[in-house]
């Protein structure tokens, strides 16, 4: 696998701040130069917006600049542009497949699921309190981390 897609419902909180987490992550581990990461949302409502502040501002506590992220919907090509494509929430994830082409050979599945085993939704932040931005970014980022063990530990800029 080369390349990961994180989807939410507007990209503008939870799939822009997994696509920072994992980012750092495969930063971190020498990876990010050979990755394609990036983000999207199943719906249209924010195009061209950046992330929520609270989202801007849990990332940047954690070292992270999500600000220049500009919300996008998720489009056909996609389906051939990521090896995976992880859903941030089960609603999410069956309007991606509803949508998914019959000829896409992504692997399509649930975030916490693909990344820790757990069939478990990331519930949506948008309107919550700092607090409840702060239990996204734990749940995002101990996903990141997992799922660059699981998937990407590999990819090193000096070995590809």
């Amino acid at each position: 696998m080369r390349s990961v897609l994180f989807v939410c419902l507007g990209n503008i909180c939870r799939s822009p701040l997994a696509e920072g987490a994992f980012r750092a992550v495969a930063e971190a581990n020498g990876g990010v130069g050979r990755l394609t990461i990036d983000s999207a949302g199943t719906s249209d409502w924010n195009l061209g917006q950046p992330p929520e502040p609270a989202a801007i501002r849990i990332a940047r506590e954690h070292g992270i600049d999500i600000s220049g992220l500009r919300a996008r919907q998720l489009s056909d090509e996609d389906f051939f542009r990521f090896d995976l494509i992880l859903a941030m929430d089960a609603k999410n994830l069956s309007r991606i497949e509803e949508r998914r082409p019959a000829a896409s050979p992504a692997r399509v599945a649930l975030f916490l699921e693909e990344a820790l085993g757990r069939r478990e939704s990331i519930a949506d932040p948008y309107g919550g309190t700092a607090k409840t931005f702060a239990a996204v970014f734990a749940s995002v980022d101990a996903g990141a981390k997992a799922l660059y063990r699981k998937h990407f530990a590999g990819i090193r800029s000096d070995n590809l």
